[in-house]
């Protein structure tokens, strides 16, 4: 999809244009603005696209997600309820899922959380009973909601909080033309630092994403108001913690993210354990993280492997690569990392442990 005429102009001028007028601005703010157009202009999946995610590499990973939703619900007495999807991608994921939970005899309404037309039209074709929405607000209230966001945290912006002598400082973006540069701002914010990092050596890095904690406690909202579970996947960390985890992808490799913002996928590793903490404050239950391999092993991957594979055989070994792909300590086993949020009553789900 090729980008709409814009009368103020490209992207990358008009963010230049903005801090030209007004100073450097936040790391989230450019990130905010680079990956609204990004999503808003293209298909960024597959071998044509920028990158891949799970969905995409095997059929057995929404199929999984579909059958620990179906238990979930099997085990909390099969009540009405509604599937939701935030940033469902292709829509790849809610059809393996909805697949498996129909052969469980669950058959909920679909509701998508998407902002990209580009994305909405090939939702569209893998789910055509699906229904929009731009955030929360739009999602139904009169049922128990089962959520799955699969690398949807990681695209939400992030602020870099940077070790000085002088105290910690926010990292802003600057611009010379239309090269842009982090810079380091001037306010202080030692008073929000964690305690554990108050004495961290100068040039550190740490990571939050507001963003991110205000769509938790949106969820959590919900879930507590209607009942039901959230299953959140995606790459990241039990933090806080320390480090530079901001990228950028595009054609299947890492470039520059302050290079033709816009035209990149900008990423940031997820703070898992400020996510759950923030779960727990609002008064949800919450379980993990733990690697996805262990958790897609938990589920099941091994026999549905195995089954595909028998009425397939001459897929057996992309059938087998995928399951590497996917449980691999060197692959995506390991770095990405499962959470299970559910509203207080609800069982644990599976994967978790008990």
């Amino acid at each position: 999809m090729t980008e709409q005429a814009n009368p103020d102009g490209p992207l990358p001028e008009r963010i230049a244009r903005a801090i030209t007028l007004a100073g450097p601005i936040p790391l989230s703010q450019y990130m905010g603005a680079a990956n609204t157009h990004y999503y808003a202009t293209r298909d960024p999946l597959g071998t044509r696209g920028d990158f891949t995610t799970a969905p995409e590499i095997s059929q057995m990973f929404g199929e999984l997600v579909g059958l620990a939703l179906a238990d979930l619900w099997d085990r909390a007495d099969r009540p009405d309820c509604h599937y939701v999807e935030l940033g469902p991608g292709r829509g790849t994921l809610a059809a393996d899922a909805l697949r498996a939970m129909r052969s469980a005899g669950l058959t909920p309404p679909v509701h998508f959380v998407e902002n990209s037309p580009a994305l909405r039209a090939e939702q569209a074709k893998a789910v055509p009973d699906a229904e929009w929405s731009l955030d929360l607000v739009g999602i139904p209230d009169d049922k128990p909601l089962l959520v799955v966001a699969n690398e949807f945290f990681d695209a939400l912006p992030i602020r870099q909080l940077v070790k000085t002598q002088q105290g910690w400082r926010e990292r802003l973006v600057a611009c010379q033309d239309t090269l842009f540069i982090p810079v380091i701002g001037n306010t202080i914010f030692d008073p929000i630092i964690p305690p554990q990092f108050r004495d961290a050596e100068d040039g550190s890095i740490l990571e939050t994403s507001p963003p991110s904690v205000a769509i938790l406690r949106a969820l959590a909202a919900r879930l507590l108001q209607q009942g039901g579970a959230a299953i959140v996947i995606d790459y990241g960390y039990a933090g806080p913690a320390i480090g530079d985890t901001l990228q950028a992808v595009r054609g299947h490799a890492y470039v520059n993210p302050f290079e033709d913002p816009g035209e990149a996928d900008l990423t940031a590793h997820v703070d898992f354990g400020t996510l759950i903490e923030a779960a727990r404050v609002e008064g949800l239950e919450a379980y993990g993280p733990v690697p996805q391999g262990a958790w897609l092993r938990d589920l099941g991957i091994e026999p549905r492997a195995d089954a595909l594979t028998r009425s397939s055989p001459d897929r057996a070994a992309d059938i087998a690569a995928a399951r590497d792909r996917l449980t691999g300590d060197d692959a995506m086993g390991e770095l990405f990392k499962v959470v299970a949020l559910t509203a207080p009553g609800w069982p644990i789900p599976a994967g978790f442990g008990e």
